[in-house]
């Protein structure tokens, strides 16, 4: 805060008050209009001075000033008229500007948290461990001192971070368990982060500080680690810490990203038992194709209309072939259509699927029409009087059903994945299948055989092509014992440390900031505070997601 006194219009280095103009602005009226107890974080005067210029302009008959050089008048009678004065302008200015004494009270408090955040950084890195102030409790530590040869693994909760310390390689791997989710330092002030526990943890154990000033600033080659490992479990709470440490890590020590420090686990999400043997299973789709694997040994399939036989590599091709149909069939099936219903409009000729499907729902009826193109639907339009778009939020009206007036809510949706779907359906026909009917049939279509001619042979009859893929992974499934690891403690010590901390055998995925911009809007718009933004991008998104745990 700039401070000018004026003596008779000749200027004063301090003002004619034993007590500052500042601590007048700051005690008098400033923090009694804040209402100190908004805060907790005590507004100071230098919170107060910080930014503000105050001037005072005083005439005094007989001035008597301190020292030579005439800094200050010393006059005692000026002190109580001025703070009087000042005190009084300054309440009446506050209640008639309510704006302007808006923006003062958010600078002081402002600053106030500022302050608040620089002290707890400092406390923060004078505890570290790099200040003999010792480690965080819950932090096993490694005995390596070369911090190029160092890891960290960050661990969901405690029953992890048990198996976790007593799996790992002491040498050179340490572990630190977080209890519960981390603060969103997106959202949050920096004073509020630092007063997190978890937070405060992760800033002592790695080393680095934090901010971009004063002491105990960010510093990345002070990290006692060129590994920090983010560890959660493969479900929706730890995906959601995951995201809260890379904000963290993002917006308070960047620096680790771009030295290339930070990594995330790779956990299995299944452990496949077949008698033995003991295999671990990274993700469903290659669960998927293990399962088709061994489903399609000693198999064969049949076309009961004309009794062709397909060899063992062609079965292989129908399920690959099949496999990617139902991936891709999710698209259709969101919107309540089933895919065997959609993949009975297939054209041969054309090799096309229906570019739009439009869903109508009069009272508790539904019924679905499949619009091959633009023209198609154009003459739906004009069949069911419809005179706008409803691309995105459809129609809803009234109509008559069954003598009744019930609400009509009419919708068309964009197949995005029809051509993709309908190159696979020609494949299969090109094989052999028979791509005219997907649903249903009253006679088996098709038969599947399994260790013909022995013993233990068994017949299963198909009545539509879909069926095939859900036999031969039922036959694959069979004889497997299957556990899917929603949490890293379900694993024992000696299992969580061969499939995700064994340098030989773990996957790890390095963190990178390929553009750094569009990271920092990425950020903003899904962590941040604007709501609205959010939205918009999850609904513009929505259909492209690809990994969904609900």
């Amino acid at each position: 805060m700039q401070q000018r006194g004026l003596h008779l219009g000749v200027g004063c280095a301090r003002p004619p008050s034993k007590q500052d103009a500042g601590d007048l602005l700051k005690v008098r009226e400033i923090r009694r209009t804040a209402f100190v107890s908004l805060t907790s974080v005590p507004v100071s005067g230098d919170d107060v001075r910080e930014g503000l210029t105050a001037i005072i302009s005083v005439k005094v008959p007989e001035p008597r000033f301190e020292g030579q050089t005439k800094t200050k008048l010393s006059n005692g009678e000026v002190d109580g008229i001025v703070q009087k004065i000042t005190g009084d302008q300054l309440k009446f200015y506050f209640e008639t500007n309510a704006s302007v004494a808006k923006k003062i009270i958010d600078k002081c408090l402002n600053a106030a948290r500022a302050r608040e955040a620089a002290r707890k950084a400092r406390e923060t890195v004078r505890k570290g461990a790099l200040s003999g102030g010792g480690l965080p409790g819950k932090l096993a530590d490694c005995a390596e001192k070369d911090a190029s040869l160092c890891e960290l693994y960050i661990v969901e909760g405690d029953s992890a971070g048990g198996s976790a310390k007593q799996g790992r390689d002491r040498r050179y791997q340490a572990i630190l368990p977080l209890r519960g989710k981390v603060l969103n330092v997106e959202k949050a002030r920096l004073d509020k982060a630092l007063g997190n526990e978890g937070i405060r943890n992760l800033i002592t154990a790695i080393g680095t500080g934090i901010g971009e000033v004063g002491e105990g600033a960010f510093d990345a080659t002070k990290a006692r680690y060129h590994k920090v490992v983010i560890m959660t479990d493969a479900d929706v709470d730890g995906s959601h810490i995951l995201t809260l440490l890379l904000t963290f890590f993002f917006r308070q020590m960047r620096g680790l990203i771009e030295s290339g420090y930070i990594y995330i686990a790779q956990p299995p999400l299944y452990r496949i038992k077949r008698k033995r043997r003991e295999q671990y299973v990274d993700n469903d789709v290659q669960l998927n194709r293990m399962l088709l694997e061994l489903g399609s040994e000693d198999v064969t399939l049949v076309r009961l209309r004309d009794e062709h036989t397909f060899p063992g590599p062609k079965i292989e091709k129908i399920t690959n072939a099949l496999a990617r149909l139902e991936g891709l069939g999710r698209g259709v099936a969101r919107y309540g259509c089933s895919l065997s219903k959609y993949l009975d409009h297939y054209d041969a000729k054309t090799h096309h699927l229906p570019k739009y499907v439009a869903r109508v729902r009069k009272g508790n009826t539904e019924a679905f029409h499949f619009l091959a193109d633009d023209e198609a639907r154009s003459r739906f339009y004009v069949e069911f009087n419809i005179t706008e778009d409803i691309y995105e939020n459809g129609a809803v009206r009234e109509a008559e059903h069954n003598g009744h007036k019930v609400q009509e809510r009419i919708h068309v949706y964009e197949i995005f994945e029809a051509a993709q779907m309908g190159k696979i359906v020609a494949e299969l026909a090109e094989i052999g299948l028979d791509t005219e009917r997907f649903s249903a049939t009253e006679a088996p279509c098709y038969q599947i055989t399994e260790n013909k001619g022995q013993a233990s042979e068994s017949v299963v009859e198909l009545f539509t092509i879909l069926e095939i893929l859900e036999k031969i992974r039922a036959l694959g499934r069979r004889g497997l014992s299957i556990q899917r690891y929603k949490g890293l403690g379900e694993m024992n010590p000696e299992q969580l440390f061969e499939t995700t901390m064994n340098p030989e055998t773990r996957r790890l995925l390095k963190v990178n900031i390929e553009d750094a911009a569009n990271a920092d809007q990425i950020f903003t718009v899904l962590m941040g505070e604007d709501v609205p933004s959010r939205r918009a991008f999850i609904e513009d998104n929505a259909l492209n997601v690809s990994n969904l745990d609900i």
